[in-house]
Order: C-alpha cells, then sequence, then structure tokens
C-alpha cells in the first residue's frame, strides 16, 4: 500500500474544541458584552443624573471601556470553548477580566487627570451592576448550550480507547457535565486497561477498532492510554489514519506537570489534539460565508449560461439534464453531487464506476465540450448553498473509487477532513481528469493533504483566480 507524502505532520493539526454551534455563540457573545456593557451604563447614569444626555466624559470614557473590554476579555480567555471548564472557574475568570478592564480605566484616567469627572458612586454601581449581567447573560447562554446539547444537537460521539483512570475521569466529566456534548459510545479495550468504567460497554479490542469506527462511526476518538503505550498510540494512529476523524490523546499522565502548556484542560483531565481539520470554528464560520456568498453570486451572474447549457443538454441528447451521483463528502458522509449530464444514456455493472478516458464513447458531442471545459461542473453550486461543497476543497470522488483507492493508499480518506469543493489545489496543480494510475492518485491527495493543512482565505483566493486560467489550457479533461 501506497502512503501519501505529508500525512505524519496532518498528526500535529491544533485544535480548539470549537464547533460551528459554539463559534456562532462565542460571536454572539462578544456582541452581546458590548451591549451588556453599553446599556447597563446607561442605565446607571439613569439613575444617577436623571437623564440620558452624557457629557463628553462620560461618552468617551464609555468607548475606552468597550475598547479595553474587546482587548482584555478575549485574552483572559472568556470566549474560548466551554467543553473543558466549568462554570465556576468561568465566572471567576469573567470577574478577574472585568476588575482588569476597570483597573486600567482607572490608570487611564489617572494618566488624563480627569478622575474627578466622574461619580464615584455611579462608577462603583456600574462595575457591580455590569459584572453580575456580564455573569448572568453567560449562566444563560451556557443553560441554552447545554439544553440544545442534550437534546442531542451539536453532541460529539466519542470512542474511548483504554479503560483507565484518565478514560474514566473523561467519562465522569462527560456524564456531569451534560452541556458539555459527549456522548461515550463505548471503549476498545487496551493491554493497559486499569479500571472498569461502570456504564460504559466494551465494544473489542484494537483488532476490532476499525470494524467498530464503520460500525459506530465516532466524531471523535479519544485514546486514554499511559505514556508508555507508545506504540500502542502509534498503532491506533495507523489504524485511524484512513478515517476522517479526530483524533485527541488523554494522556494518563497525572503529575506531570511539564508538558502542560501543550494540552487544553477538559474537566481537569489533559487533552491534546493528536489529528483534526484546520477549517474549525471560526474557521468554519468564515469558509461557509466564504462559499455561500461566492456560490450565490456566481449563480446570479451565470444563471443565463446554465439555463443555455441546460438546454444544450436537453437538445443534444435525451435523458435528464443534471446528472446525480453519490459522492463522499465532509467526514466521508454521503451527498449526491450535481452535474450537467455529459454521456448518453448507459448502465454499469452493479457497484461500478468507469472514469472518463479520452475519446470515450459514452460522452456526446455536447457532453465533450462540457467536459473539456469544466463547465458541466456548474450546477455543483447548488450543492455550495445547500452546504453539502465548498467552492475550494477537494474535489468529490464517486464512492466507488473512493472505497478502491483507500485500499491501496494509506490516509486516503484524510482528504474527507474538509468538505469536498468545485476547485482545488489538486486542479491548479494540473492534476486533474482521469487517474489510470495509482501514482496519479496519490499526487492528487497529496495536494488536498496539502490544501487542508495550510487552507486560509487568501489560499482560497489564489486557487479560483488560478482556476480560469487553467480551464483555458483544457489539460486532462475529457
Amino acid at each position: 500500500m501506497l502512503t501519501i507524502p505529508g500525512l505524519p505532520q496532518l498528526k500535529r493539526a491544533e485544535s480548539h474544541f470549537f464547533s460551528k454551534y459554539a463559534a456562532l455563540l462565542d460571536i454572539a457573545l462578544r456582541v452581546s458584552d458590548v451591549f451588556v456593557i453599553t446599556l447597563v451604563a446607561l442605565a446607571v447614569y439613569r439613575l444617577e443624573f436623571g437623564n440620558l444626555e452624557m457629557g463628553i466624559h462620560y461618552t468617551s470614557g464609555l468607548m475606552r471601556t468597550v475598547l479595553v473590554a474587546l482587548v482584555v476579555f478575549p485574552a483572559a480567555g472568556l470566549y474560548r470553548s466551554w467543553r473543558g471548564e466549568n462554570l465556576l472557574q468561568e465566572i471567576v475568570r469573567l470577574w478577574a477580566a472585568w476588575s482588569g478592564v476597570m483597573v486600567i480605566l482607572l490608570a487611564m484616567a489617572w494618566a488624563l487627570k480627569t478622575t474627578d469627572a466622574y461619580s464615584r458612586i455611579a462608577a462603583g454601581a456600574w462595575f457591580i451592576a455590569t459584572g453580575a449581567v456580564l455573569t448572568l447573560d453567560r449562566m444563560l447562554l451556557r443553560w441554552t448550550l447545554g439544553h440544545i446539547r442534550m437534546r442531542g444537537v451539536d453532541s460529539r460521539r466519542v470512542l474511548l480507547i483504554g479503560s483507565t483512570q484518565a478514560g474514566q475521569r473523561i467519562v465522569a466529566a462527560a456524564r456531569s457535565s451534560a452541556w458539555m456534548g459527549l456522548d461515550v459510545l463505548g471503549y476498545i479495550s487496551t493491554p493497559y486497561d486499569q479500571v472498569d468504567i461502570a456504564g460504559v460497554a466494551e465494544l473489542g479490542d484494537l483488532s476490532e477498532l476499525a470494524a467498530k469506527i464503520t460500525e459506530y462511526t465516532p466524531d471523535q476518538i479519544w485514546i486514554a492510554l499511559p505514556m508508555r503505550a507508545e506504540e500502542t498510540i502509534q498503532n491506533v494512529l495507523q489504524l485511524t489514519l484512513d478515517t476522517p476523524t479526530t483524533v485527541r490523546l488523554v494522556p494518563d499522565f497525572f503529575g506531570y506537570e511539564l508538558i502542560n502548556h501543550h494540552t487544553v484542560s477538559m474537566a481537569g483531565v489533559p487533552v491534546i489534539t493528536l489529528r483534526s481539520s484546520r477549517v474549525e470554528g471560526h474557521a468554519g464560520i468564515l469558509k461557509a460565508i466564504e462559499d455561500r456568498s461566492i456560490a450565490f453570486l456566481l449563480l446570479v451572474l451565470l444563471g443565463p449560461l446554465m439555463f443555455l447549457l441546460a438546454l444544450g443538454v436537453r437538445v443534444s441528447s435525451s435523458g435528464p439534464v443534471f446528472f446525480k451521483q453519490r459522492r463522499h463528502g465532509l467526514g466521508g458522509r454521503e451527498f449526491e453531487v450535481l452535474k450537467f449530464r455529459s454521456m448518453w444514456m448507459h448502465s454499469e455493472d452493479q457497484g461500478a464506476v468507469t472514469q472518463a478516458k479520452r475519446n470515450d464513447a459514452r460522452v456526446t458531442r455536447f457532453g465533450r465540450f462540457l467536459r473539456s471545459s469544466s463547465l458541466d461542473e456548474l450546477p455543483q453550486l447548488i450543492n455550495v448553498l445547500r452546504g453539502d461543497m465548498s467552492i475550494v476543497g477537494p474535489r468529490p470522488h464517486a464512492v466507488e473509487h473512493n472505497h478502491h483507492f483507500s485500499e491501496k493508499l494509506r490516509g486516503y480518506m484524510q482528504r474527507h477532513g474538509m468538505k469536498p469543493g468545485i476547485t482545488g489545489l489538486a486542479q491548479i496543480k494540473g492534476f486533474r481528469g482521469e487517474t489510470d494510475t495509482l501514482d496519479k492518485m496519490a499526487s492528487r491527495v497529496e495536494c488536498d493533504i496539502s490544501y487542508i493543512k495550510h487552507w486560509s482565505l487568501w489560499l482560497d483566493l489564489k486557487i479560483i483566480l488560478t482556476t480560469p486560467y487553467v480551464l483555458l489550457k483544457r489539460n486532462n479533461a475529457f
């Protein structure tokens, strides 16, 4: 089996525990903090002075407060994911951050010699009232998020490797804090098991890991093994290399504080992310906005052309305008991709999908034009609006091709760590069209993995701008 270059580096991908829902909540929380600070200030001013006509000192002081809070609050970690922290810890951090904001404001007022311009009673009341409302706001949002997660929305299905003390603690944390949204499916037994985890089913041993991943489709795999189990940890990473699933290490090394700065603490348990997608949380929201904005704009601009192409397909041959096929998307989940039909209606053997070749007799004359220009891909803009695809990403392959190549290329399925795209790094590098050899597919997948590792909005823009030039060359598309 070939190994795709660059895959070992994928293990070092970092991840905060942000899902797209938690990232949206994070944005809402930042906005609500500004509103709370401002509205409480207005309310206190109204109670103290009987009107809302703030003077220049109070107006400028309020603006400074908002700006300082926007710097101090993120630096104090107030907007990180709640999956790994209890409510009391967050409230303590909130009051420490809000006190820090007030200390900075007092220092600024002292430096500007404006301390006498403010009412001390109003300032004290504002400090206490704002902190109290910010606390209530977070308690309400946390309760809302927990209620949503207890209903199964934004929850994470976790497969545990090892019945150890670390595994026991992470299960206990998941049970006592349902708002964390962790659903432990069961555990895979290992030679390092130490305890029995009550209420968690043993799903088999390491020899059955691949089958259990297929059966239970976990969102995350948590390795709860001691540091001396390096060989077993490496074995698990190799067994999960073709699984587009986040892999985290819950090392059983309590007391080894010297390496805690490389971990995330989750309910007191140190957790290291070994493999995950780069496009999560806020990055995922940015990419989703990018995708849908561009897709909507292109559909509006190219609507008349797509109508003419659809008419050309209908007139040139009998059959439907659109060709639909099952493809693997994000996380290996299947979806139905749309293309303009470019071939004569025909049937294939069960479970077989034959790639188009040069001078393929199945391709219609109009279809040959569509395929060489890649205009047959335009309906995939609808897939982007549906959320199945991105504008830029690894190209979606037929399900049958994925089954075939995943058995021959180690790490092949890691390309499903992001949504598939209409165009991608592999396409602008010249790896379009038929992949009639294993080396060609390996080169394409290597580009896909590189894109996932180095994703940025700038890289997407570069690929989008380069794509028309590549299409004009009409290489490898038939």
